[in-house]
């Protein structure tokens, strides 16, 4: 028994850098790993112009007031309110509190 033993221990021993080397050997046969790096690019998207929306000050600040609204087939403005145009869409806005009363969408 205790030859056996001996045997296998001393077989151990000797097999071992063999099981190594082959595990390295594996390793230079990987396919390398890649690390690709991913930009995204972030679109701003406008919203659709609805009615009741309140709009800010700052997005005021980047409409054009239209004062020629009959060229534009558009009915005169009630008395606190406004005419703008926003990209291709023309909104009535209440002068004070920013509140879009009529959309009429790209004419």
């Amino acid at each position: 028994m205790k030859k056996i033993f001996a045997a296998l221990l001393s077989a151990s021993f000797l097999l071992s850098p063999m099981v190594v080397s082959q595990a390295s050997a594996d390793d230079y046969r990987r396919p390398p790993v890649v690390h690709k790096r991913v930009i995204v690019e972030k679109t701003v998207i406008r919203p659709h112009w609805k009615k009741g929306y309140r709009v800010n000050a700052s997005e005021r600040r980047r409409f054009s007031d239209v004062n020629d609204y009959r060229r534009y087939r558009l009915a005169p403005p009630p008395r606190g309110y406004r005419w703008v145009r926003a990209d291709n869409d023309y909104l009535l806005i209440g002068v004070t509190s920013g509140i879009i009363s009529s959309v009429i969408a790209g004419r």
